[in-house]
């Protein structure tokens, strides 16, 4: 045999073992992207932004799959569940953002009401209280936000008679604004009534006090989870201790002697300014 056969046959041994460890090493490098796959759970999201009160339809909807361990409460596995033939028609209670996944509990039930009951708070009650510029902090508490709620009202009778202003919830959320439950809304709105989440004693509260007196809203940071310090506040409150200012001391008039003529020098001091009389001594 050749020096050039064998040197043929060699070059050709040395490809194929570099072609047999390169097609092992794609097969390797799969079994872990398969391991992958199958660790992988499908979750219905949103293609677009769906707004509120929206109807979802088949185009609106992809499935993207999770890791297991990251699916999210309340997510769908495919959309058939909420678009399906003989699937009742769903609405959209709650804004979706594009590629956020769908969830139960920002959808109407199957009989397709979008109803406010949906988002309360288990245990929570809403409560709308008349509304106005003043009120509603000039439009600017919006659903989402959230309030302290105050009443102010008068106590007492005749000389014990005063003004307060006490707090009847703290760190209410507000739910609606009118007819608008938003939270996307981002621009103020002068309303006639606020919606707000409270306790069933808070609600009853707020009922009682808006019948006694003027209830109002205080607008809190999206940051301020801290409670009140103050919960009722008074006209005297309003003073700072030694602001008040000191009566004017009246002193008794000055009287002198009979003048030769039988007159009576007589001076009067009202407050800094004194005056003189000439009266008649008897």
């Amino acid at each position: 045999m050749s020096l050039r056969t064998l040197a043929s046959f060699a070059v050709a041994i040395f490809l194929g073992l570099i072609a047999v460890l390169m097609v092992r090493g794609v097969i390797a490098s799969q079994k872990p992207a398969a391991a992958q796959t199958a660790a992988m759970t499908p979750v219905v999201v949103a293609v677009t932004p769906i707004e509120r009160g929206v109807e979802l339809k088949p185009a609106m909807l992809k499935t993207v799959n999770y890791p297991n361990d990251a699916v999210p409460a309340g997510s769908f596995r495919s959309a058939d569940l909420l678009v399906g033939k003989d699937v009742p028609a769903r609405t959209a209670v709650r804004s979706l953002a594009a590629n956020e996944p769908v969830l139960a509990a920002k959808l109407s039930g199957a009989e397709n009401k979008t109803n406010l009951s949906n988002t309360l708070a288990k245990g929570m009650r809403a409560v709308s209280i008349p509304s106005s510029d003043v009120v509603a902090v000039g439009g600017f508490a919006l659903p989402g936000d959230h309030v302290d709620i105050l009443l102010t009202r008068t106590v007492g009778k005749g000389e014990t008679e005063t003004t307060v202003t006490q707090v009847l919830a703290e760190n209410s959320l507000v739910l609606g604004i009118d007819q608008m439950s938003d939270q996307e809304a981002d621009k103020p709105q002068v309303s006639k009534a606020v919606t707000v989440q409270v306790t069933p004693e808070q609600a009853q509260a707020i009922s009682l006090g808006q019948s006694v007196g003027a209830v109002s809203l205080m607008l809190r940071s999206s940051t301020d989870v801290d409670a009140l310090g103050r919960k009722v506040t008074t006209v005297a409150d309003l003073v700072e201790p030694g602001a008040r200012k000191a009566a004017p001391v009246r002193r008794p008039a000055a009287r002198t002697g009979p003048s030769p003529s039988g007159m009576t020098e007589v001076k009067v001091t009202r407050g800094v300014e004194t005056s003189g009389y000439s009266v008649r001594a008897f």
